[in-house]
């Protein structure tokens, strides 16, 4: 049994497991990747190895759960990124236990290393003054403003994943009868989301502004490539604190792409919406991921308890200290 063969093993994970086996999606591979880079970074720090020289023996349970630990220590990773990351370490290491059995022992105490639990935060969502607000920022004379309004009231209106909206193609908007925009959603399923009067005007007007050098991505940045996630986190930061000065509430809240994504489903559960119609538009896989709406959703929990009957108070009997004589027996 040769002990160089971690890069071997790492090379047939994302090239025979991820991408011909399972056919993973772009930002399944990249998020793996990125967990193997801060592992391998992390290791060369702490048992100065560069990533090609490490063995199977030294990525073993103890390590792992000391570059976690510093993932939350050092790098302010919240907990839902540490299990990300460990969810990354054990899909490889089950891959290894079918490649590599003699590490059998080694492979169980790694994934036998548990997810980290933690409390489930409140769900954020914007009211309507505060989504009127942002959306009243982007200055629609120029190229980048339009850009901008048409994106975030895009993700708005209809809930699609930060991934899902910077991977949305030209050709995937349909303002025909039946308006809708198609994405391929989270594990490659296929999803078509429909399309409000006022997204769908701001849809056509966009789509009538030349491409940005032939430019294929429905927003792309000034040089026609396609834009980033961080890119979409920063202007979105820029138009929130522009709007915060007419929108106090705004100063007080976290607001990220992902808020908007919280807003589209509160829009909808306020709506009337069933919650099994959520989950598909939001394209979950489970509908229980969709009833921490239910939970956020302050609105409902008021109208369930106005419909309980109040209690009525008692009567309250003056009291009456106890006969003497029944107090001397019971003392007895």
């Amino acid at each position: 049994m040769t002990t160089t063969i971690l890069p071997a093993l790492i090379e047939r994970f994302f090239t025979q497991r991820l991408i011909h086996q399972r056919n993973a999606s772009a930002h399944t591979i990249a998020s793996y990747r990125d967990t193997f880079r801060l592992l391998f970074k992390f290791a060369q720090a702490t048992l100065h190895k560069a990533p090609s020289s490490l063995e199977m023996a030294d990525i073993d349970a103890p390590f792992v759960i000391t570059f976690l630990d510093d993932l939350e220590a050092n790098r302010s990773a919240s907990v839902n990124t540490r299990n990300l990351r460990l969810t990354a370490i054990r899909a490889f290491f089950r891959f290894v236990s079918f490649e590599e059995p003699a590490y059998s022992a080694q492979i169980q105490r790694i994934l036998a290393i548990p997810g980290k639990l933690h409390e489930k935060r409140e769900v954020h969502f914007l009211s309507r003054t505060e989504i009127e607000a942002i959306l009243a920022t982007p200055d629609t004379m120029t190229w980048l403003g339009r850009r901008d309004y048409t994106l975030l009231l895009l993700a708005i209106q209809t809930g699609l994943r930060l991934s899902e909206l910077t991977s949305l193609d030209r050709d995937a908007v349909n303002l025909g009868p039946g308006a809708n925009v198609f994405c391929l959603g989270k594990g490659r399923k296929e999803r078509r989301t429909p399309l409000t009067k006022h997204a769908r005007g701001a849809l056509q007007k966009w789509l009538k502004e030349p491409a940005r050098s032939g430019a294929q991505a429905l927003f792309p940045n000034i040089h026609g490539g396609r834009l980033s996630p961080d890119a979409v986190q920063f202007l979105l930061a820029k138009y929130v604190k522009s709007a915060g000065e007419l929108c106090p509430s705004l100063r007080q809240k976290r607001i990220s792409p992902h808020v908007l994504r919280h807003t589209a489903a509160m829009e909808l559960l306020q709506a009337g919406v069933d919650i099994s119609v959520i989950a598909l538009w939001l394209g979950h896989e489970s509908i229980q991921t969709t009833q921490v709406y239910l939970h956020a959703h302050i609105a409902l929990k008021e109208a369930a308890l106005a419909k309980i009957k109040p209690m009525q108070p008692q009567k309250t009997a003056r009291f009456e200290p106890e006969d003497q004589l029944l107090v001397f027996l019971e003392a007895l």
